[in-house]
């Protein structure tokens, strides 16, 4: 694509950055096949190529941000099947990323979505404040129908997504040790949502990692990554949360690898070198940090996981003390569940397949385990989470999930693995099918506990009796 950035624009490293993905765009259009908004409805300007245009626009001839422009870029998911499908490797992430940046600071939206994005941007990252946040919104749930009847769309949505159930106590800061002989020494971004809804999650990375050797550090200090913040252009929000994570992690001797289980989460640390290349004091620690930084399946891949016969009564998760007595579950239980067999839809998250490009490791290990793992036909095409989107966007949020869920239940699965929060979350809103972490999965085939929404659904496929492995 040609460009007409003048010298003065172009000695702004961000656009400078813009202009050269700019120009390796050649209008061919693939990208349009793979996008879910395009795929929805057919608009232009609601695909890579029509987005890119408008950036351009924008950023070329300096202008603000206008409505038009801010509409079509907050209907982007940032899922990144684009960048996947582009074979002129347009990075249309640090493009898109730039442009919401410059939508944020130039752009003035009605009153009730500042409003709302700015109560998402200072509840959600705060374990504390959301934990509160959600232990109103059980009060308010009941009311959603109501809040969808008089047009409140985003209140409903944020009140459908909310979970019946009293949030969970965040993880405090303390260190795992590795049972045997210490192999490696990981630290875990527990994530700013995941102990609040699902600490199971957490509780099965901790016991995986350390059953085979892997000492687990939960850092004191360390906050959320600053992607939910930096996805909707509040760049130096996102910044300062990522040097306050750099300051922690790099404080911490000897890790192997920092290891997050909340894909959206991995996408942006393993960026944390890019968003602060221009800053003398923490671009160096920045890349190594990035560098470290690992989802949990692609980190599993380097073990070497065999599969078990019985839960481990000794892991991590009995010393995880949370609020909820369902994670507290009696051996007798697992014993009449097994893994071997169970039909497993893999829902590979975005973040993970198109942003980190982790796509062959969660399938082949859960394979190699013995489930039975089937891949979802259009799995490219995003569930419609995409962090707040969901609660930004609900209309569009709502039809990708019934598309998506429409694919998987015929494919009459057992479960479904995901490996990200939001779009667990994003899809047990849908189905009846029980949504679990493709973690949980792998640690109970591994000597881990069976995941609590297998043990409370109890599929067919599951209440065989156990065999003896290895």
């Amino acid at each position: 694509m040609q460009t007409s950035f003048t010298l003065a624009q172009l000695a702004d490293p961000d656009v400078a950055e813009s202009e050269k993905i700019l120009r390796a765009c050649v209008h061919c259009g693939f990208c349009t096949a793979t996008c879910p908004t395009y795929v929805l409805d057919g608009n232009e300007l609601d695909s890579p190529r029509g987005r890119i245009y408008l950036i351009k626009e924008m950023l070329e001839h300096d202008r603000s941000a206008s409505e038009e422009v801010a509409t079509h870029i907050d209907r982007c998911l940032s899922c990144l099947a684009c960048m996947t499908t582009c074979p002129s490797g347009v990075h249309y992430m640090h493009l898109v990323d730039h442009a919401r940046a410059h939508i944020e600071t130039t752009y003035r939206r009605p009153f009730t979505d500042r409003v709302l994005r700015a109560l998402l941007a200072k509840l959600m990252p705060y374990p504390e404040r959301f934990r509160l946040a959600l232990v109103a919104a059980i009060a308010a749930k009941p009311f959603a129908p109501l809040a969808a009847a008089l047009g409140l769309k985003r209140l409903a949505a944020m009140l459908r997504l909310a979970p019946w159930r009293r949030p969970h106590v965040p993880l405090k800061p303390r260190i795992h040790a590795a049972q045997g002989s210490q192999q490696a020494r990981a630290a875990l971004l527990p994530g700013c949502i995941n102990d609040l809804l699902a600490p199971q999650i957490n509780a099965a990375t901790i016991d995986i990692l350390t059953r085979h050797g892997v000492e687990v550090v939960l850092p004191q200090g360390l906050g959320c990554c600053g992607s939910l913040v930096h996805h909707m252009g509040r760049e130096d929000e996102a910044l300062a949360a990522a040097r306050a994570n750099i300051d922690v992690l790099a404080g911490i001797d000897g890790l192997d690898a920092i290891v997050i289980n909340a894909s959206g989460c991995g996408t942006t640390m393993k960026d944390y070198g890019f968003m602060l290349r221009n800053d003398p004091a923490y671009a160096a620690a920045a890349a190594r940090i990035a560098a470290l930084s690992k989802d949990i399946v692609e980190y599993l891949a380097g073990l070497p996981l065999k599969p078990g016969r019985m839960p481990n009564q000794a892991g991590a998760r009995a010393s995880i003390a949370t609020a909820n007595s369902a994670m507290d579950r009696s051996s007798s239980d697992d014993r009449e569940l097994d893994p071997h067999g169970l039909v497993v839809a893999y829902h590979s998250a975005c973040s993970l397949q198109h942003g980190q490009r982790v796509t062959r490791q969660p399938k082949e290990i859960l394979g190699k385990l013995g489930f039975a793992v089937r891949d979802i036909p259009d799995g490219h095409l995003c569930c419609g989470s995409a962090g707040t989107y969901n609660i930004l966007q609900p209309d569009i949020a709502r039809r990708l999930r019934d598309l998506k869920v429409g694919t998987i239940e015929r494919l009459r699965p057992d479960v479904i693995a995901a490996g990200n929060i939001g779009c667990i979350t994003q899809l047990a809103t849908g189905t009846d099918i029980p949504v679990v972490h493709t973690v949980e999965l792998i640690d109970w085939a591994t000597g881990g506990r069976c995941p609590q929404a297998l043990r409370e659904r109890r599929p067919h496929a599951a209440r065989r009796p156990v065999t003896a492995t290895g």
